[in-house]
């Protein structure tokens, strides 16, 4: 039998989920595969990098993945990784919000847009009494009548108030997004908000009402906690999948060019002129740049990829000695509200989230700056985005001296916004797909940001690949 070429546009999480899925059905249907990655960069995981430095284990980009979202745990479980797996230290499971230059407790049962508990919000420091009393109001507003997309902050103001979303919701989202909740739609961000709304109405109200369920469940204990990630960093996962392709399928530094149709399947030009015939063809990479492969096969198609705005961000790592701090570090992190007028969004503290991050009596930071709401801050140098970053952290945690380590990683272009109306283009998207026989995207412009999410992308664009070829 003539083996199938498959080319992956993209060396990032998503290509390569894809290109490992696309070996996994073709062992297990016994189909022969011949696969070509390509990436234009050189080396694979895209923003997923892991350093070590002076015994510190530092992350470029993402530090872990959701369990609740299973695609990614599965799949690191699938390739061998189930033992390098480690959650987090559930004891610190706390999150801090900066209000007035000091650092409050995020409210307990408080999750993500709406509070699940009266008496810790009524009790926080987080909220004026105002505040308190309008997020109240959720408990006796009507539901929303009209029709369409919302904007999540549209949305948190018609339900819990300005306050909610300044101090609260915006930081939070932030930290997943780095965007701007005014441009967010709700039903591609937070769809199970929406829900609580139609169902329940209150979202207060629908927040105990489903913790009840679950509770009546009878759940025995989730193995994992929510957070999840690798004993020896997030580009362990990395390294694992591209062990698990064939060798010489992965070319590094080998931008794509364009794409187009052929009598007997599709033509990758590469941008050193070199063409590669494909039966299929995953496009992984930021929609932009795939816009730009796809634009003289289906100029719509390419219009609308195009049209998925980006957002840039920084990563920062700072390492102090422990002893210099005075906060007691007895959380995750924290969030900083775009009202409190910092440069900072957020600060994890990796060495207590996770174990392994820092030498003992050392303390490792990581702190990010950027995003659509601070785009301008990125033009910084990094000596500078350094010195803002330690100066704000110094302050609101109380250290003193200078970090004995620091790192500055930018992320250009690499957050996709869901803007409102986000899941009418993706819908449009697909449909202009079903035109295309043996073409698929993969990645975090469509249906997910987080590592998960593109985990399931790239898996997902294999599938209907491989269903596509086999027609054939």
């Amino acid at each position: 039998m003539t083996p199938l070429r498959v080319v992956v546009v993209g060396g990032g999480i998503s290509g390569l989920a894809a290109a490992h899925r696309l070996v996994e059905l073709a062992r297990d249907e016994g189909w022969p595969l011949d696969l070509v990655l390509v990436e234009a960069t050189a080396r694979l995981g895209g923003t997923i990098r892991t350093e070590r430095a002076d015994g510190f284990l530092l992350e470029a980009g993402a530090d872990s993945f959701i369990s609740e979202k299973p695609w990614a745990l599965a799949l690191a479980e699938r390739i061998g990784l189930g033992a390098r797996l480690r959650g987090t230290d559930d004891r610190f499971r706390r999150t801090y919000v900066v209000r007035g230059g000091r650092l409050h407790p995020l409210p307990e049962g408080f999750l993500l847009l709406a509070p699940t508990r009266a008496w810790p919000v009524l009790a926080s420091d987080v909220f004026s009494w105002r505040g308190k009393l309008r997020l109240g109001l959720d408990l006796v507003l009507p539901r929303r009548s009209a029709a369409g997309d919302e904007s999540l902050g549209s949305f948190v103001r018609r339900r819990l108030g300005r306050e909610a979303l300044e101090r609260v919701v915006q930081p939070l989202v932030g930290g997943i997004y780095t965007a701007d909740p005014d441009h967010l739609s709700l039903e591609a961000t937070m769809p199970r908000f929406l829900a609580l709304e139609r169902e329940h109405r209150s979202l207060i109200l629908g927040l105990r009402r489903t913790a009840r369920v679950g509770e009546t469940a009878g759940a025995s204990g989730a193995r994992w906690s929510l957070f999840v990630t690798l004993a020896g960093g997030m580009e362990e996962l990395v390294t694992a999948l591209a062990a698990r392709l064939p060798a010489g399928a992965v070319r590094l530094g080998t931008p794509a060019a364009a794409i187009a149709l052929a009598p007997d399947g599709w033509r990758v030009r590469l941008r050193d002129g070199a063409p590669l015939h494909a039966d299929g063809v995953v496009l992984a990479g930021p929609a932009p740049r795939m816009a730009a492969l796809v634009s003289a096969v289906d100029p719509p198609l390419a219009g609308l990829l195009d049209g998925i705005a980006y957002a840039s961000s920084a990563t920062i790592a700072l390492a102090y000695p422990r002893a210099a701090i005075r906060h007691p570090l007895d959380g995750f992190g924290f969030v900083v509200p775009r009202v409190e007028g910092r440069a900072t969004l957020a600060c994890t503290f990796s060495s207590v989230k996770y174990p392994g991050r820092a030498p003992h009596q050392f303390a490792l930071l990581r702190v990010f700056v950027g995003g659509a709401l601070q785009a301008d801050l990125l033009g910084q140098e990094d000596r500078s985005l350094l010195r803002l970053a330690h100066d704000e952290v110094a302050a609101l945690l109380g250290i003193t001296g200078e970090p004995v380590l620091s790192r500055v990683w930018r992320h250009p272009g690499t957050m996709a916004q869901y803007e409102v109306g986000h899941l009418d283009r993706i819908a449009a998207i697909e449909s202009r797909l079903e035109a295309l026989p043996g073409l698929a995207l993969a990645g975090g412009a469509y249906r997910g940001v987080g590592i998960a999410d593109c985990v399931r992308s790239g898996e997902a664009a294999a599938e209907r690949l491989n269903s596509s070829l086999k027609g054939r």
